[in-house]
């Protein structure tokens, strides 16, 4: 495995800020070490107002999600009911799409009330991280986290051990 500078990108699209510091400074962390080996840009959009309706929110931030991910050629939609990987699997997924000339692929997560149907219909896939529900900034870390494991799995560096 592993093939020099990868050409593809991560574009990680995801509602609001990460409000917990701590969990921020990990998500920049990964952000940096994940840079190593592929670009990856965190794209992070502005919440709808909560004080509506949870329907009006999450077709607000449809919108926005929609819109962010739109120039990305393949859209991957988090939600716990989606296809589940272990890390060896997600990694050679990975490659895989590399190796195939896959230039993009955008992460999307959503905000305090999750995803609407309509984009995780737009999306080319839906994964997950777990069957576990976690709130979306902890979604933020477990994600980027695991595209960082693959990648030095798909280098053969002893980070994944």
């Amino acid at each position: 495995m592993g093939y020099g500078l990868f050409v593809m990108k991560l574009r990680l699209v995801w509602i609001g800020k990460t409000r917990d510091r701590r969990l921020a400074e990990l998500i920049d962390d990964y952000q940096h070490r994940l840079s190593r080996y592929v670009k990856c840009e965190v794209c992070e959009l502005r919440e709808a107002r909560s004080s509506r309706e949870p329907a009006a929110v999450l077709e607000a931030e449809a919108i926005r999600l929609l819109e962010a991910a739109s120039s990305s050629g393949f859209k991957i939609a988090l939600d716990e009911r989606g296809k589940q990987f272990s890390s060896q699997t997600l990694a050679q997924t990975l490659e895989r799409r590399q190796v195939d000339g896959m230039r993009e692929i955008a992460f999307v997560i959503g905000g305090h009330f999750g995803l609407s149907e309509r984009v995780k219909e737009s999306a080319d896939e839906i994964w997950s991280l777990s069957q576990l529900t976690f709130t979306h900034e902890t979604a933020r870390l477990l994600l980027i986290e695991q595209l960082y494991r693959a990648y030095t799995i798909i280098h053969g560096h002893p980070y994944q051990k």
